[in-house]
């Protein structure tokens, strides 16, 4: 059974599901961290989980400015996972086929996001966003 509301229209966001792309894979290539690693690698998969969370928690406020300002945050996330894999990379913790995937599906999210920002703030600027859940 499909279940769709207005508050979970995120989902049909491509920005949201690649950003959930991007928290499975980095799971997967994660996961298998050494112990000592454990915890540096739970907080790269958290900020890779934080982008998609974040879209879906500020679609869900309704308020464009507390959307926008949710998007900024995962725009920050995005930076914080980026900033991860990359170290990963330079110590030799991912291979470059990792790294490679991690960047090209990140970079897609990146720049979706700040499509999506730059989409909302002109909504912004010209009046054209709808703070309630009224259809007309």
């Amino acid at each position: 059974m499909e279940r769709k509301n207005i508050n979970r229209g995120f989902k049909k966001l491509r920005v949201w599901q690649d950003s959930v792309s991007l928290y499975v894979m980095a799971s997967d290539i994660f996961v298998i961290f050494p112990y000592v690693l454990r915890k540096t690698a739970s907080q790269a998969i958290d900020s890779a989980h934080s982008v998609s969370r974040n879209i879906a928690e500020g679609y869900c406020r309704r308020s464009i400015k507390e959307y926008l300002n949710l998007l900024n945050i995962a725009l920050g996330s995005c930076g914080e996972f980026y900033s991860c894999y990359e170290s990963f990379k330079q110590a030799g913790q991912i291979n470059s086929e990792q790294y490679e995937k991690l960047d090209q599906l990140h970079y897609k999210v990146e720049n979706g996001l700040i499509s999506l920002i730059k989409s909302l703030q002109k909504k912004l600027r010209n009046g054209e966003w709808e703070e309630t859940f009224e259809l007309e």
